[in-house]
């Protein structure tokens, strides 16, 4: 029997334009999607052009480009929101974050569920693994669904570069070293979504990436 493939689907979003990522099963219809920077209303008309219902949200991080639509989505589809507890601080200072990049700020309600080093990820039809690392900010977490061979990066890692440490809480050893012990650890067809730009694959990071010592 022949098992239909994953819905994955990604949009840049926001005023920064991060990369939301929708995961649908074909069959059950029930999604998770990741990072919903913005753009609430094309996130939710997309999600009903593909009849999909929303179960989760995940956030690799919250810098406000990647959480500012989390609570109209959460709103309009009763998903729950999900967040590691390290970035809380990150998320309770939304508005300081949209006042340092003059974007409109609007409250966020607060986080359902903390996220933890290889928790499982599931909704029916759709599995993944979330995957600890800290370095962009503290609580950064990168998202795989091994079946897929997919791996969501959020601002961990870029196509040939990383995500910025010059922000609340970052620290390039520790990127590095979350990087080298977690992704470069990872199957290296790999397919790669990023938080802002073009995918990428493990093995090419691995091979090219100059700001990661392999």
């Amino acid at each position: 029997m022949t098992v239909p493939e994953l819905i994955v689907e990604t949009i840049p979003v926001g005023h920064i334009q991060c990369n939301c990522t929708i995961l649908g099963d074909p069959v059950s219809r029930k999604a998770i999607v990741v990072d919903p920077g913005g753009d609430a209303e094309m996130l939710i008309a997309r999600l009903v052009e593909l009849d999909l219902q929303v179960e989760r949200i995940i956030h690799t991080h919250a810098h406000l480009d990647h959480f500012l639509a989390s609570g109209k989505m959460k709103e309009a589809t009763g998903a729950k929101l999900a967040l590691h507890r390290d970035d809380l601080f990150l998320w309770d200072m939304l508005e300081e974050q949209c006042r340092m990049f003059g974007i409109p700020f609007e409250k966020p309600p607060p986080p359902d569920q903390w996220l933890e080093h290889e928790e499982e990820i599931e909704v029916k039809g759709v599995q993944g693994k979330a995957l600890h690392t800290p370095g962009h900010t503290p609580g950064s977490m990168c998202f795989l669904f091994e079946k897929q061979k997919l791996l969501i990066a959020g601002d961990t890692l870029f196509q040939g570069s990383i995500g910025r440490t010059d922000l609340w809480g970052g620290d390039y050893q520790q990127i590095e070293k979350s990087i080298q012990e977690k992704l470069y650890t990872l199957d290296e067809e790999t397919s790669v979504i990023t938080g802002h730009g073009e995918s990428t694959s493990i093995g090419y990071e691995m091979r090219s990436n100059s700001f990661v010592r392999a």
